[in-house]
């Protein structure tokens, strides 16, 4: 199914168009005139790629073979959200197939073959792209058909553990929140030595004060949140903008 996406977020800035060239992997592609580009806003399933200790994720091929089908040989128009370049020189951009302006994000998240994904720096029309993943999950679409990717529920804090390094959706209803060393911490058991924590930096909060959001009336809340776990005591995941956490229930 292709969406003709014009209008879906007019919050991009415009960028420099290109004939795409190579696909790399599910997220990334290469233009004719050699600029890298990843499509920020999604994770697609990584491949390996002969990085020491890893192995490709599940459908890792189909995802790139997805992006190839949709972009391949093609013109596409790149649209800046905000940071256009990461440290490594890749474009970070959404991508719109021309002339019909399919917009590449919202396609692959449609096919279930990416996931949301949001950085501190690049954080516009997320809500477009939530919705387009809470279809395909609806659906149990490509990955959302394979357990490598079902959401983790926050009261089994052991399986989360064994999950550190990677990328993760958990789900959970907020026990207590607790302040300590300018972070804000968001608590889904009582021992905090082996339970789910979300953690929120200084810097995280000064995101969440500027979008009204208070961290503490989360209390309670059923929520969604997506990030990468890492272990201090038990499982945690550490939050830099609001956009990481969704609230499914209060």
């Amino acid at each position: 199914m292709l969406s003709g996406s014009a209008l879906a977020c007019d919050a991009l800035q415009p960028g420099p168009s290109g004939i795409v060239a190579e696909i790399i992997d599910g997220d990334t592609l290469l233009l004719a005139d050699g600029a890298k580009v990843r499509l920020i806003g999604i994770q697609a399933p990584k491949l390996a790629q002969g990085r020491e200790g890893m192995v490709d994720w599940p459908l890792a091929n189909v995802a790139r073979n997805a992006l190839s089908d949709l972009v391949r040989g093609k013109r596409v128009q790149l649209r800046y959200a905000q940071t256009a370049k990461d440290r490594y020189g890749r474009l970070l951009a959404h991508v719109f197939v021309e002339p019909n302006d399919i917009w590449v994000q919202q396609e692959m998240l449609e096919r279930g073959l990416a996931r949301t994904y949001s950085l501190a720096d690049n954080r516009l029309c997320l809500d477009e792209l939530y919705r387009a993943e809470a279809r395909a999950r609806a659906e149990r679409a490509g990955i959302w058909s394979d357990s490598f990717y079902a959401i983790r529920s926050a009261g089994q804090p052991e399986k989360i553990a064994a999950l550190a390094g990677q990328f993760e959706l958990v789900e959970g209803a907020v026990q207590s929140t607790g302040h300590s060393g300018g972070r804000v911490y968001l608590n889904f058991g009582t021992d905090y030595s082996k339970d789910f924590t979300i953690v929120i930096n200084a810097d995280g909060l000064r995101l969440f004060e500027a979008a009204g959001i208070d961290p503490d009336e989360l209390d309670g809340a059923l929520i969604r949140v997506r990030g990468w776990i890492d272990l201090y005591g038990g499982p945690r995941i550490m939050v830099t903008h609001p956009e990481q956490i969704e609230v499914l229930a209060r």
